[in-house]
């Protein structure tokens, strides 16, 4: 039996020591203000063992982290029709990059881009009564834990400075890949992206990646194709233009959020979370990336 705890404790300590820890998102003035020592790590096995190190029950903004989990709420409302409005390739681009969008006609390269993840959001307007509420419930259920909660400061500062954003909704709105209003959409958009969770709820939020579409109270979210797609997607574009090398180095699906948090997974063995706010150049967590390599490399464990 692989001992994670004895694993996890020699990455957090290896971690805490780091002298080049990144740097902090500061395009969004409320993530500029998260101090770049924290570092946590929660992993969850297939038992629902429960192993941590660090800062791991301290809450952080998930960013792109959550446009896993609107894909999967878009896809257990309209399941394969996202496909004609969404690719599924890697786009060998940053996250908000605009070019492909306007050289493919408004289809965004995948769900995990931001293009993509605004046509996801779209879906979730016009499908969900009320979206924001909605959507929080959603993560609230499939997480057991009606504490998690939008950050509206996150959420306000991301709509002051998401002018790519902006470009991109308006751009996808021009090629009539978007149905609702920009505005509309972005509000939902940004407060998705501002939902606050600590790593241990986001091993619970994704456990249904590794436990073949079952949730921890073992109510079904998803079926095994879904469970196969969402996850494809995650090892082939959940990190930007560095999936490759996290494919390389980890071998794991995974995502990534400019929070500074990555969650990944092995299916049938264990859901981890890694939260250190500090980026690398692609604007993944530099330390995060390093622990999961640690990991796969010390457990011996990975997909490959």
């Amino acid at each position: 039996m692989t001992d994670y705890q004895t694993i996890i404790d020699t990455i957090g300590a290896q971690c805490r020591q780091s002298m080049d820890r990144g740097k902090v998102a500061n395009y969004i003035p409320e993530l500029a203000k998260v101090s770049d020592s924290k570092f946590g790590i929660h992993l969850v096995d297939s038992n629902k063992n429960n192993y941590r190190a660090g800062h791991s029950d301290e809450a952080f903004s998930i960013q792109s982290i959550s446009k896993v989990l609107s894909l999967v709420l878009a896809f257990t409302l309209v399941d394969n029709a996202i496909l004609s409005r969404v690719d599924v390739e890697p786009s060998g681009d940053p996250f908000n990059h605009l070019s492909l969008l306007e050289f493919e006609n408004g289809i965004p390269r995948n769900p995990l881009i931001n293009a993509g993840a605004i046509v996801v959001a779209d879906i979730l307007v016009t499908e969900l009564q009320d979206p924001k509420r909605d959507f929080l419930q959603f993560v609230r259920d499939l997480t057991n834990d009606q504490t998690i909660d939008f950050d509206k400061k996150v959420a306000r500062s991301e709509k002051k400075t998401g002018f790519k954003n902006y470009a991109a909704a308006n751009l996808l709105k021009s090629y009539g890949n978007l149905k609702n209003d920009v505005e509309t959409v972005l509000d939902f958009y940004f407060h998705q992206c501002s939902i606050a969770m600590d790593c241990a709820q986001l091993t619970k939020a994704f456990f249904i990646f590794m436990n073949r579409g079952v949730c921890q109270r073992n109510k079904t979210y998803l079926t095994l194709g879904q469970v196969k797609r969402i996850n494809a997607i995650m090892l082939t574009c959940g990190f930007y233009d560095e999936a490759g090398e996290f494919a390389f180095e980890v071998g794991l699906p995974g995502k990534s959020g400019v929070g500074g948090g990555i969650v990944a997974l092995l299916p049938g063995k264990y859901c981890v979370a890694v939260w250190s706010p500090g980026l690398n150049a692609k604007g993944n967590s530099k330390l995060g990336m390093e622990a999961l390599e640690k990991l796969t490399t010390e457990s011996h464990q990975s997909i490959f």
